[in-house]
């Protein structure tokens, strides 16, 4: 599969995710129930985003969003 066919707000989804649960199982964290809520919103609009009715295996496409979304943040951080 192609990484460049992947659409940039997907990405930018799947790090906002990563992000809202590390922030959520961080010791202490604050405001617990805004970021299950934030989580929650960004896990439905990750599961029913157009793109996974055109990719071939969805298991496969979303492992490459996760290391692409690591990535994006990795490389916004930097």
């Amino acid at each position: 599969m192609d990484s460049t066919d992947v659409p940039d707000d997907l990405v930018q989804m799947q790090h906002a995710w990563n992000a809202a649960y590390e922030a959520l199982a961080a010791p202490r964290s604050r405001d617990t129930t805004a970021l299950r809520r934030h989580l929650l919103l960004l896990s439905v609009r990750l599961t029913w985003h157009p793109y996974w009715k055109r990719v071939p295996s969805v298991s496969a496409a979303r492992a490459e969003l996760r290391q692409m979304a690591r990535a994006w943040g990795a490389a916004r951080a930097a």
